[in-house]
Formats: C-alpha cells, sequence, structure tokens
C-alpha cells in the first residue's frame, strides 16, 4: 500500500476500518475529484498555514468543494495573520510534500505542535477521506474512526464553523 507504513500500523492498532484506494497522483482537488467519481466518502481540503511569527502552525480541513477565504479564515480562527507554511515547514511538522497535505501526516509532529480546526460541517459526514501521506492514494474512515486516530495522534484540534 501506498504512502507511510507507520500509518497503516497505527491505523491497525486502533481497530480503525478504513477504505483504500490507489490513484494517479493527485496534488490538486481538480485533479483528485475524477478519482473519486465511485467513493461515497466526503473528501476534504487540508491546508497547512503558519502565524505572522512562524511560531505557530494550523492544519485547516474543510470539505473539497468549500472556497477558502483567508481573511474571512483569519477572522474566524482569532490566530493572526495567517499565511501559508512553506514546503520546508510541511516535512518538519507533517513529513509531507505539497499537494500532499493531510491529517495523517500528524503522525510524524512528535511534538504535538500543529493546531488542527476543523469545519464542523465534517462532524455529520458518515465517512471521510485523506490522503495517506501521499497524492497517489486515498484512504477513508468513518468520522468516528478519524476522530479516534485524532484522539491518538494528541494534537489539538478544534470544531469550528468555518462557513456560514
Amino acid at each position: 500500500m501506498r504512502g507511510n507504513p507507520k500509518l497503516y500500523e497505527i491505523l491497525e492498532n486502533l481497530n480503525i476500518k478504513y477504505g483504500y484506494m490507489e490513484h494517479p497522483e493527485a496534488p490538486t482537488i481538480e485533479i483528485a475529484r475524477q478519482y473519486w467519481e465511485n467513493d461515497k466518502a466526503v473528501h476534504c481540503k487540508n491546508i497547512f498555514f503558519r502565524n505572522h511569527k512562524g511560531n505557530k502552525h494550523y492544519l485547516v480541513i474543510i470539505e473539497h468543494q468549500q472556497r477558502l477565504d483567508i481573511t474571512d479564515l483569519e477572522k474566524r480562527l482569532k490566530q493572526g495573520k495567517l499565511t501559508f507554511a512553506s514546503e520546508k515547514r510541511l516535512d518538519k511538522y507533517l513529513g509531507v510534500k505539497p499537494g500532499s497535505v493531510t491529517p495523517y501526516g500528524l503522525i510524524n509532529d512528535t511534538e504535538k505542535h500543529v493546531v488542527v480546526f476543523i469545519d464542523e460541517n465534517l462532524a455529520n459526514v458518515e465517512r471521510i477521506s485523506f490522503h495517506p501521506c501521499v497524492n497517489t492514494a486515498s484512504i477513508s474512515t468513518s468520522w468516528s474512526d478519524f476522530i479516534k486516530f485524532l484522539n491518538h495522534c494528541g494534537n489539538t484540534y478544534h470544531l469550528l464553523k468555518l462557513y456560514d
């Protein structure tokens, strides 16, 4: 299976049942959409930000069809000015490359530095899907199993209303 072997080991140890789908490289939502056609899970955009000082990092998870207004997001998160984190920061904190951003990368955040903000509307979905640390596969789990995974990682996470 493609992705980080450590991730699959964690999912197995947590008794998380997951669906697995390999596909060609899908670094953007537009490209990935064509491979999700028959998949019933809700797919997400995962955006990695840093604050103005560069000493705090945030992973924002929204439904893939939502448009992101960074100014509005800054107001909702109340974390100050946000900018996209660099490739170097993506690697340091999540162990992934651009186009492969995923909450499953939290397994590489040993210091629990990254704070996760999840659109509260996602809490109502039956299944949710993310890349397994590479953009050539997708895995889906139940919402409750995703939360079990987040709790295992130990990073702070918040469910927030990110859209009106």
